[in-house]
């Protein structure tokens, strides 16, 4: 794991120097502490900051040259089989790292060279003697790429605030609108629009072909393309395919020269993953885990019940506000566009925790999209039933004057068009602004809210609930998720592998039948017969928590002064997004007791936040 970071001068007046690739690298120094490393020939400029994780030696650093000296590259991430594809092609290497294998695999292949690789990457390849570049990102987006082009200048690199810090470019910025508009609607700004409207967020399985006259972004691989025909229903064969999946995914990402551990919240996903850890492990293997001052939000007594039983070597602390307040000081600079999923808060802490002990973790992201275990999918069924949707507009005014319960209902109810009915789930599952909402919020100017794509053609009738999965991999998954563990275990020089996204698997689950993900009411059911064969069920007798923080009664205690500091007048005036009138309402409900907008409170103490570190406005 790394951070790369570089930049194509397309034309003679280009501004960008090699001082310039050394400073963008330099704000990567947190994903690559071991090594860094530049090549620069006054036309392409490659930046490099090394994580050592596999050949701990100097010879697997870089950039990299082939062996025929024409092609340079550098790399973030890890390709899993590597020593397969080494085989396979007859590669005679110098190093035992997988960098080394991705290059000469190039130099055989070609670009066609990335349907080989089993990991999670980001590889940019130079052609010292054609100058082209070419950059490749893994098939489910797990390793980012931001870029900024125009005539003169295309550049690159892992975290936005590599290239944000090009002054050349940095000049140009201005605040995406639209991108505002998605954020208070979904949390976070999905690719491939950044805060920036001149920086984009490359595509997850795409392949990007740069010269001085020329630009294409393709697609190699596609999910929505993976949908077969037939769906697999036969229950003890997909259980035989699912467990030989799983299993060989996990050994897959133990390869390493390093000591590495897994992240385990005692819930079925990460106990999972760390089961088999363990099962094909000569030793215990390191676990971790952290838990929360309010019992409501505390899973560690059950992730120390699974890593007894499975005889793991566990650590676990307890988050305390205090703690909480230190870390959400820092999200405006580790995550550098508005990012309001609170969970990014614990992630921070089980990575710190976990770098203590060890430099790679697995996790178990992947298994509630993959497996139908999040409760939109239900509610994507029930609103695609006639009678419902004949129903939901009385129904959502009687609603309105109940419960916040119920509150929260008619607010799912209350979806403009089938068009936006799965961002819209999303959106509202998740205690977000309806679109609706967000039209009263913003200032003039501000409120167009640009749709995504959430219908793929299919060669089979899918259900509501897959096709609401397939959004949430296409969108949740990558644009959120996947970025929440990114930058909080790198920023702690943590890499974070994750089993259960192994390509094979996604394509895996895509087809299998929804009868087998939630059977008799239970959700991710062919996942948990996988698991049980481990770890007792009744350990798992419990209520889905998630792996959250108690932001709403934090926010009404110690962590009220976000509240007073970034959603006072003079800061929404200054900021100038939204109406100051309708976020003073907005609070006071928040404080009078409708405990359900309490992420709505946050979205807005987040953008603001951002704006005022950046010092940015609309």
């Amino acid at each position: 794991m790394c951070g790369i970071a570089g930049f194509l001068n397309r034309t003679a007046a280009s501004p960008l120097t090699e001082e310039m690739l050394r400073n963008m690298t330099t704000c990567l120094a947190h994903r690559g502490p071991d090594a860094d490393g530049f090549y620069f020939d006054g036309q392409v400029g490659l930046g490099h900051r090394r994580l050592s994780i596999l050949d701990l030696s100097s010879a697997a650093n870089q950039p990299m040259f082939s062996h025929n000296e024409r092609y340079v590259t550098i790399f973030n991430g890890e390709v899993y089989n590597f020593q397969e594809i080494r085989d396979q092609l007859g590669l005679h290497t110098r190093t035992t790292s997988d960098t080394e294998v991705i290059l000469e695999a190039f130099v055989q292949l070609g670009p066609d060279f990335v349907q080989l690789l089993n990991g999670m990457y980001a590889i940019a390849i130079y052609d010292k003697q054609t100058g082209q570049l070419d950059v490749f990102r893994d098939r489910l987006g797990k390793k980012p790429i931001y870029y900024y082009l125009d005539g003169a200048t295309f550049a690159f690199a892992s975290e936005l605030k590599s290239v944000v810090n090009l002054a050349p470019i940095r000049r140009r910025l201005t605040v995406d609108k639209e991108a505002v508009n998605q954020f208070l609607y979904l949390g976070y700004i999905p690719r491939p629009r950044s805060i920036y409207n001149e920086i984009k967020k490359m595509d997850s399985g795409a392949h990007i072909h740069v010269t001085a006259t020329e630009f294409t972004e393709a697609r190699y691989w596609k999910l929505e393309e993976k949908v077969a025909p037939q769906v697999l229903s036969d229950e003890v064969e997909a259980k035989r395919q699912l467990h030989d999946l799983v299993r060989t995914s996990v050994q897959y990402r133990m390869i390493s020269d390093v000591p590495f551990g897994t992240f385990l919240s005692g819930g079925i996903d990460s106990s999972l993953v760390t089961a088999m850890a363990q099962s094909v492990s000569s030793t215990p293997v390191k676990t971790f885990s952290i838990g929360f001052d309010s019992a409501k939000h505390n899973e560690s007594s059950y992730a120390a019940a699974v890593a007894m039983h499975l005889g793991t070597d566990h650590h676990s602390f307890t988050v305390t506000e205090r703690e909480a307040r230190e870390s959400m000081a820092e999200l405006a600079t580790i995550y550098d566009e508005p990012y309001a999923d609170s969970s990014a808060v614990p992630t921070l802490m089980v990575s710190r925790l976990a770098r203590q002990h060890v430099t790679m973790a697995l996790s178990g992201d992947g298994g509630d999209e993959l497996f139908h275990g999040y409760g939109m999918y239900t509610w994507a069924n029930r609103l695609a039933k006639s009678s419902v949707n004949l129903l939901r507009h009385p129904a959502r005014l009687v609603m309105q004057q109940m419960s916040n319960r119920y509150k929260r209902v008619a607010d799912l109810l209350n979806y403009p068009a089938q068009e936006r009915l799965r961002s819209h789930i999303f959106s509202q599952e998740q205690y977000l602004f309806s679109e609706k909402e967000i039209a009263k919020l913003l200032k003039p100017g501000l409120n167009s809210l640009p749709a995504l794509p959430e219908q793929w053609p299919a060669p089979r009738t899918l259900t509501p609930a897959e096709q609401q999965a397939i959004f949430d991999m296409q969108y949740y998954l990558q644009d959120d998720l996947l970025v929440k563990v990114d930058r909080a275990s790198m920023r702690y020089s943590l890499e974070t592998r994750g089993p259960l996204l192994d390509y094979r698997i996604a394509e895996f689950a895509l087809n299998l039948d929804p009868a087998l993900k939630v059977k008799d009411g239970v959700s991710k059911y062919l996942l948990k017969q996988v698991l049980y064969d481990y770890v007792p069920a009744h350990i798992f007798d419990r209520p889905k928590w998630g792996f959250s923080i108690p932001l709403g009664t934090w926010l009404k205690k110690d962590l009220h002064y976000l509240i007073d500091e970034y959603l006072k007048p003079q800061v929404l005036e200054q900021v100038g997004f939204v109406r100051p009138e309708v976020v003073k309402e907005l609070v006071r409900r928040f404080e009078a007791g409708e405990d359900h907008l309490y992420n709505r409170v946050w979205l807005l103490i987040v953008l603001h936040q951002w704006a005022t570190t950046h010092q940015l406005a609309a």
